[in-house]
């Protein structure tokens, strides 16, 4: 029983010490840190005598099932499966001492119901070190090619057609943005074309409305300033959805990074007739925010296949661009020559 005792201890410990790690040097994030610590000192044995038992019955050399190995026990295709190895094995070890520890006479100083609420502990930390990988990992995707879908500035043409064809051309990041239509309406549209930028791998954001962003599953939500507070939108979106941010200078960019926005759009950055009501940030503005926040900075603003290279040069990780694309002839064509322009300047 104490090579039993002994294996799954150390599995414990193992494991819970690689999810610590993840959530410290992969996600920075020092609350799940410290839960997964606290937990691996709380379940790992204090007492010297024990672990000295512990150690004397280990036969490491002569374990039959040290070599035994299953097809898939190799294979950690990203952190996401290394993640879920991990906390499977540390489960699967405390639910083996809590049934060790309900046997009559079997007493090594540790109590099955708290090896139960660890258990069931460790099952809600997993659930968040995996939503908040995903979310990591939709940030890192917000690079290149932004297109802000405008329903109005389609006319007559088909959302997801064109949508398509952006696509087609390089876009990587695409925004509905629609303040005419009934939400119903826009909730239908929103679900198509979550579908088919899933299909290409191409993240799905929803403008300003939280309700159609929840409904349709997008991969997050943009907010402007005098739009729903960003602390509250973040709150109120799941662990695994992105937030982005539009600002206008430095002091409001360092406090949407601070607020727990995915990314920022600086902007406008040249004058722009997409919208009415504008404020002017410049390139300057553009170089100071990149020089001072840790999260992707989209550029916005009047940007189009002239000016692309200097707004690349001043720092963006992504431009994001509505009229330049919307108004093309040939959205298909325009988006792979604007966007062959940035990824020269990448």
């Amino acid at each position: 029983m104490l090579r039993t005792l002994d294996a799954n201890l150390n599995r414990i410990g193992e494991g819970l010490r690689l999810l610590e790690d993840i959530s410290r040097f992969t996600l920075n994030d020092p609350d799940l840190s410290q839960q997964l610590k606290a937990m691996r000192h709380e379940l790992l044995p204090k007492d010297q005598a024990l672990q000295g038992k512990l150690i004397s019955a280990r036969q490491a050399e002569g374990d039959v099932g040290a070599y035994l190995d299953v097809d898939s026990e190799g294979e950690r295709s990203d952190t996401v499966s290394l993640v879920s190895a991990n906390a499977h094995r540390v489960q699967q070890s405390l639910r083996v001492l809590e049934e060790i520890t309900k046997i009559p006479g079997q007493d090594f100083g540790m109590d099955w119901e708290k090896l139960k609420q660890a258990r069931f502990t460790l099952y809600e930390l997993e659930q968040r070190i995996l939503l908040k990988l995903s979310r990591r990992d939709k940030t890192n995707k917000i690079s290149g090619l932004y297109l802000i879908l405008d329903t109005q500035m389609l006319g007559e043409r088909n959302e997801v057609e064109v949508a398509r064809q952006a696509i087609r051309g390089g876009v990587t990041v695409i925004q509905l943005r629609d303040k005419m239509r009934a939400k119903g309406e826009l909730i239908t549209i929103a679900q198509e074309l979550k579908q088919v930028c899933a299909g290409a791998g191409t993240l799905f954001i929803v403008n300003d409305y939280l309700d159609v962003a929840l409904a349709c599953e997008a991969d997050g939500l943009h907010i402007g300033q005098g739009d729903l507070p960003l602390a509250v939108a973040r709150k109120l979106l799941p662990g695994d959805k992105i937030v982005g941010c539009s600002t206008a200078t430095l002091d409001e960019a360092v406090q949407a990074q601070e607020q727990g926005a995915d990314y920022i759009a600086v902007g406008s950055i040249y004058p722009t007739t997409s919208k009415t009501a504008i404020r002017p940030a410049g390139i300057d503005t553009l170089r100071q925010v990149k020089d001072r926040v840790s999260i992707p900075v989209v550029a916005i603003g009047g940007i189009n296949e002239d000016n692309v290279a200097e707004v690349m040069d001043a720092g963006a990780d992504a431009v994001a661009v509505m009229s330049a694309v919307l108004g093309a002839s040939d959205v298909h064509e325009y988006s792979r020559r604007l966007m062959a322009a940035i990824g020269g300047k990448q």
